[in-house]
């Protein structure tokens, strides 16, 4: 099982340089399907994306195009696609999984069919909300799937309007169940310096489980994830920091407990 207790990590190693190099990493959030949503158009890319990946020292990568009103979800083709890349690209292990936008008909949906927008066979779902829900919509939306099996992993939440307005934002999402999941380059100031604050403060309370790409292409938003492990690291110690880019997310993929300030 694997525990993190993260908010003891960040008081212990708070303000600790970054020691050596991060671990073999995991990516549970990438768009990088061709032709299926917002992230890479052509073969050519996607494969562009694995090799940046993989030299970036990532060693498992979640496959995790959006549902939505604009971008269908069909797990049966993305799958198929998700084994031609198998075919295409030895370098990296890859599992099937989803960006699920929180909406009416979706959240119907996977109550009706939890295993297709799950992260492989996982009872843990990557869930966005809009910019401008509120903490109300969120957790009570969080209750209804938790309420079906799922456990939630919020995406981004940094980057929502919410988080600019309300410090315990994440620390409502945590109470209620949720994992919180902060973007890479979030970290890095991709966002600019309002979401790269958040981010920080977030993260130093401890409440971030996982740090992921939620990349589209290779100019910008790029399959990079040791950048922000080396930010995480020096802002909170490498043992935490080797938490949000490998162990917790060893144990989603396992199916295993994810621990938040000591409380599943």
């Amino acid at each position: 099982m694997s525990q993190s207790f993260v908010k003891k990590f960040a008081e212990r190693f708070k303000g600790s340089p970054a020691i050596g190099a991060p671990p073999a990493m995991i990516d549970i959030h990438c768009h990088l399907l061709p032709g299926v949503d917002d992230g890479p158009k052509t073969w050519e890319t996607t494969l562009e994306m694995c090799r940046m990946a993989q030299q970036d020292g990532v060693r498992q990568i979640v496959a995790t195009p959006h549902a939505n009103h604009t971008f269908p979800y069909s797990r049966e083709e993305h799958e198929a696609s998700l084994q031609q890349l198998r075919n295409q690209f030895s370098g990296l292990e890859f599992v099937m999984g989803c960006d699920f936008h929180c909406s009416y008909e979706n959240v119907q949906d996977a109550i009706q069919n939890p295993q297709r927008y799950s992260i492989g066979d996982t009872r843990y779902l990557l869930l966005e909300f809009n910019d401008f829900a509120s903490a109300r919509q969120m957790t009570d939306t969080m209750a209804v799937l938790a309420g079906s099996g799922f456990r939630c992993i919020i995406t981004h939440p940094e980057r929502m309007a919410l988080a600019a307005e309300n410090g315990d934002f994440a620390r409502a999402l945590v109470d209620a169940g949720g994992l919180v999941q902060i973007t890479a380059n979030s970290l890095t100031g991709f966002w600019g310096p309002r979401v790269q604050k958040i981010s920080e403060r977030v993260l130093k309370a401890g409440l971030v489980s996982i740090i992921a790409s939620d990349a589209h292409e290779t100019k910008r938003r790029v399959p990079i994830l040791s950048e922000a492990w080396r930010v995480a690291a020096k802002l909170v110690g490498q043992e935490y920091a080797n938490e949000l880019v490998a162990g917790n997310a060893e144990a989603i993929l396992r199916n295993r407990d994810v621990y938040v300030d000591g409380r599943q």
